[in-house]
């Protein structure tokens, strides 16, 4: 007799294991099509696209929410478990994340104020309970080793700082109260969220020089370092157009381009490092790979804002070849990811 084909996971068993990281996709496919939708400026032949990957990834979001959310839900206990993990944790704002870059597409696409409000005030809002909830689950516990700290550490703060993405042009829409809190919370999320990678970063350099390098699975963490370099730089020019007060735009320009440089740096750096794995054959297939695409396409943002605002075209022209980068492994990790959903294996717990 045959051995007997592997069962496809019913709902109720992929919702109990389902990946807090899964959203990453949504934030990596909501980049995408900001960006295309970009460049579609000048070169229109991407408007079809933009607004196709726009449209695919609103409807991604509500798919991965069904069983994100029937997880907090009929498996409680599980999704408990996952945030108090030392590695899954980090990865539970991805859904608080996705929320505000869909915002920002709403913004890009149109401007549609109502959607993005309705996805922005939520967005933020889960995003500072996410941030508390894990960074105090570790701070409070003994289960965090050296050996767990990855740039997926920054997911948190990540968070803080995607704030003002779209929250920084909304304030433009709001008045009285709404505007106060919309102020307050884009304040208060930048301010934290880039005070927090620093500190951060600081720790995954000490690792980095002091422990193993983090193959495998966890290759594509390496790419996170861009998150919070493009996104700060664009979060807080955002802040700056719309603060109540006049404030000199130059300085906060040369700032961003500072960044800017170091992410530069940091993309040749996460290159070599993800072909070295690969070059050993420890670069195998995960959901992970999804931590390659919103890092790098926030980089794209940063360095098409920075070179319109400073006029340096060669700022925009690393941008472009950066996008055309994001664009090939966006269809590298969708096509595997649907492989493994078709099969199933990506449902299942990894080992």
């Amino acid at each position: 007799m045959s051995a007997p084909a592997s069962t496809y996971p019913g709902f109720s068993e992929i919702a109990r294991s389902f990946a807090p990281g899964w959203f990453a996709a949504v934030m990596g496919t909501g980049v995408l099509a900001i960006t295309t939708h970009a460049l579609a400026a000048g070169w229109p032949l991407l408007a079809p696209l933009a607004l196709a990957l726009h449209y695919f990834n609103l409807l991604f979001f509500v798919a991965l929410s069904l069983p994100w959310l029937t997880r907090w839900i009929a498996h409680h206990d599980a999704a408990l478990a996952t945030l108090k993990h030392p590695v899954q944790a980090s990865f539970y704002p991805t859904f608080s994340i996705a929320m505000l870059v869909i915002a920002a597409q709403f913004l890009a696409f149109g401007p549609q104020v109502d959607l993005a409000l309705l996805f922005w005030w939520p967005g933020a809002l889960l995003t500072f309970v996410f941030s508390f909830a894990v960074l105090y689950s570790m701070f409070s516990g003994e289960h965090v080793g050296l050996e767990h700290v990855t740039p997926a550490k920054f997911i948190p703060a990540v968070g803080l700082v995607v704030i003002p993405i779209a929250g920084g042009p909304l304030l433009a829409h709001l008045q009285g109260t709404a505007h106060e809190l919309a102020l307050f919370a884009n304040i208060f999320g930048l301010g934290a969220g880039m005070l927090m990678y620093v500190g951060l970063l600081s720790l995954t350099l000490q690792r980095k020089y002091l422990a193993k390098p983090a193959f495998g699975i966890l290759t594509p963490t390496v790419w996170i370092h861009l998150a919070p370099i493009g996104v700060i730089p664009v979060s807080l020019l955002n802040l700056v157009e719309h603060l109540p007060f006049p404030v000199h735009g130059g300085v906060f320009i040369v700032f961003g381009l500072l960044f800017w440089g170091f992410g530069v740096w940091w993309l040749v750096m996460a290159s070599l490092l993800t072909l070295a794995a690969r070059r050993r054959g420890m670069l195998p297939f995960a959901l992970s790979w999804w931590g390659f695409t919103f890092p790098l396409g926030a980089f794209v943002v940063s360095s098409f804002r920075l070179s319109r605002l400073s006029g340096i075209e060669s700022v925009g022209w690393v941008g472009t070849a950066a996008w055309v980068l994001l664009l090939a492994l966006w269809l590298l990790t969708l096509l595997n990811t649907l492989r493994g959903v078709a099969s199933g294996a990506v449902f299942r717990p990894h080992p």
